[in-house]
């Protein structure tokens, strides 16, 4: 049946739209973050072995060993946040002073992370087009820094469109990549070990000892000269510190957090899991293998290629291993590109969080017109990732003793963190493993062993890298002043009360339908108004299977039958109860990894409008919550539950439809 004049509802529904909303599985989240973790295979051994000698694989080892207690920090304040990350764990356990000094080193982290990569692709890529000009006896060579500097430029720009698009499908790529990945890394794994069997005897990489640590003038930073290098445990830190940009990658676990699907939790430690193992297959074994196959008179060549190299020095015909270095080169520009689209993601995802705190300015949140993401944000990000390829050069070295500094301060603030909030906060799903009660009180020995090593790390590479401390620094305290200074013009505007709160894409129709929403027939229509009652939707959102049908969330903007009652603006449609509403219903959605669309429909009997969006969505399901102020605001008698089930099956009888479930939130039928 036709709905009746009296149950029609105004010419306009307002579909708010977010890209928090978008999930990814946890394949597409572990490439996100592998698209930054294992990549520095193809850097971090050069540039450790450049300031610490022949023992760097097994630092590069040991660390990637390490990357596990760190996975476990991140997973633990992953399950207390849903949009978690060194700047909200830091600001709730230790203030929001720290926090945006935090957020201030970690985004100079991301910001030479994109640089770091893509130059080191090109570095792989100007070197293989040399050594083939000089097999083909051919004159041109084209320079190393400048040629690698440009394809920054180029693979920055690339990314930086893509990450504009949208996490879901800069994910997809990410996938792809990890996946030829996969095949370059079986390949190594198989073709080494019979290399050092055909080759006889392999030459091992000494053991780290005071003997074969070998720190270069630039190792050693403020400390040469003193007597901190000559003591072995010292030395071991500093060493490991040169060696930690390997681990770099894990923040983006916590952005990617929250793009996660459905079940979050177990997602997540698949996601943890699987780049643990990868990374340790990929960048400590490949590494150690290096150590292994390529000779020491000529290793310092491959400094910045070191697989190009490992590749080249493999057992074989020449042929078939100049064959396997062009595919290497490929594999390594493919991943090394797809760390440029993590360091916007990540980035991206930080600013976020920054931004919903008020500690920046909402110019920068607006969405993009077309796909909904924080284009502003992503478009400083990549300016400023331009700026640094520019004046670094094409210097691979340069940018990796810079890169450090971000991530070993990261991970130590974001571990104090976690530490601090341990006894503060009793809602872990998860806990850092290695805790034991004493008189009732847990101690988290295993969460503070992990601290602690960071801690000591952290101040050692402050004094060991020079080029890290000394930009480190003035980069972050240019950030944090940003920051404070977002802080107090946001303050100074009265916009404290929008903190906190997601920014949605508005699209006004001009009535409801598969155009406007896009769920399937059979959906299931949750009618929310109150933000404090919301059980309802918590428990439609736990028991419903995304396969089988859609959530569609609807609030009824209520008008006056008055003059004016009618000719609401889109935004007094769309108000800030609204959106605050709404943000509640993405952070529900969010903790469950699912999907919801999100409707306000206009009109003067809630009964009406509710029953007629079912109608012309074919829902399968109508469920409403009972609520000191929901949607039903006629009388007292009406608030009531049994008057609620009577109300809407009434309006469903008005229609021809036959009310055989009517679903509340106490869940009775």
């Amino acid at each position: 049946m036709s709905p009746s004049p009296r149950s029609s509802t105004t010419s306009r529904v307002v579909v708010a739209s977010t890209v928090a909303l978008s999930f990814i599985s946890f394949w597409r989240g572990a490439a996100i973050v592998l698209s930054d973790l294992a990549s520095s295979a193809f850097y971090a051994g050069g540039i450790a072995e450049q300031a610490i000698g022949a023992s760097a694989p097994w630092f590069i080892l040991s660390v990637m060993l390490f990357s596990f207690a760190v996975r476990s920090v991140y997973m633990e304040g992953c399950s207390m946040f849903v949009r978690g990350g060194v700047y909200v764990v830091v600001r709730d356990a230790m203030g929001p002073f720290m926090a945006r000094l935090s957020v201030s080193a970690l985004i100079f982290d991301y910001i030479l992370t994109g640089p770091i990569s893509s130059v080191t692709a090109g570095q792989y890529l100007g070197r293989l087009l040399n050594e083939m000009a000089e097999m083909l006896h051919m004159q041109g060579r084209v320079p190393p820094n400048l040629f690698s500097a440009a394809f920054g430029l180029v693979v920055t720009a690339y990314f930086w469109w893509e990450n504009i698009k949208g996490v879901h499908e800069s994910s997809g790529k990410a996938l792809r990549i990890m996946q030829i990945t996969t095949v370059m890394v079986v390949i190594f794994l198989i073709w080494c070990p019979l290399t050092i069997l055909l080759n006889g005897p392999a030459q091992v990489p000494p053991l780290p000892t005071l003997e074969t640590i070998k720190f270069s003038d630039e190792g050693l930073g403020w400390f040469k000269g003193t007597i901190w290098p000559t003591m072995l445990i010292p030395a071991i830190i500093i060493a490991f510190g040169h060696s930690l940009l390997s681990m770099s990658g894990f923040e983006t676990l916590a952005q990617v957090y929250r793009e996660i699907a459905y079940p979050k939790l177990r997602n997540l430690k698949l996601t943890a899991n699987t780049v643990c193992i990868y990374a340790v297959t990929c960048t400590g074994v490949i590494t150690l293998f290096a150590g292994f196959v390529i000779p020491d008179a000529i290793r310092g060549q491959y400094s910045q290629n070191l697989l190009g190299g490992l590749a080249m020095n493999l057992a074989g015909p020449e042929p078939l291993k100049l064959a396997f270095h062009i595919f290497v080169v490929a594999v390594g520009v493919l991943i090394l590109s797809g760390a440029v689209n993590t360091s916007i993601l990540g980035a991206n995802g930080v600013l976020n969080r920054v931004a919903e705190d008020r500690v920046l300015v909402d110019w920068f949140r607006k969405p993009h017109p077309r796909f909904g993401t924080t284009y502003r944000l992503i478009d400083s990000i990549t300016i400023l990732q331009v700026i640094t390829i520019i004046f670094s050069k094409g210097d691979m070295y340069i940018l990796g003793e810079a890169y450090a500094f971000g991530v070993v301060w990261s991970f130590f603030l974001k571990s104090l963190g976690v530490l601090v909030l341990r006894f503060k906060r009793k809602d872990q799903e998860y806990k850092h493993p290695g805790n034991f009660t004493v008189a009732g009180i847990e101690i988290p020995y295993g969460l503070f062993a992990t601290t602690s090593v960071l801690f000591m790390v952290a101040i050692a590479n402050l004094f060991s890298k020079k080029i890290a401390t000394i930009y480190g620094i003035a980069f972050t305290l240019l950030l944090f002043a940003v920051f404070t200074i977002s802080e107090r013009i946001n303050r100074r505007h009265n916009k404290a009360e929008g903190k906190g709160l997601e920014a949605f894409n508005l699209e006004v129709q001009s009535e409801i339908g598969s155009e406007s929403v896009h769920a399937r027939p059979g959906c299931i229509l949750v009618a929310i108004r109150d933000y404090n009652h919301m059980t309802h939707l918590r428990s439609i959102l736990r028991k419903t299977n995304m396969r089988r049908h859609d959530i569609v969330v609807v609030t009824v903007r209520l008008l006056t039958t008055g003059v004016g009652g009618f000719n609401l603006k889109d935004e007094q449609i769309f108000a800030d109860y609204e959106r605050e509403l709404f943000t509640r219903v993405v952070t529900l959605a969010e903790k469950e990894g699912k999907t919801v669309d999100l409707l306000v429909v206009p009109g003067t009997d809630p009964y009406d409008v509710l029953v007629d969006t079912a109608t012309k969505l074919k829902a399968s399901r109508l469920v409403t919550g009972v609520s000191t102020s929901g949607c039903v605001r006629a009388s007292a008698a009406q608030k009531n539950e049994a008057h609620i089930q009577a109300a809407m099956a009434g309006r469903l009888l008005l229609r021809g439809l036959e009310p055989r479930r009517c679903i509340t939130s106490r869940g009775r039928v």
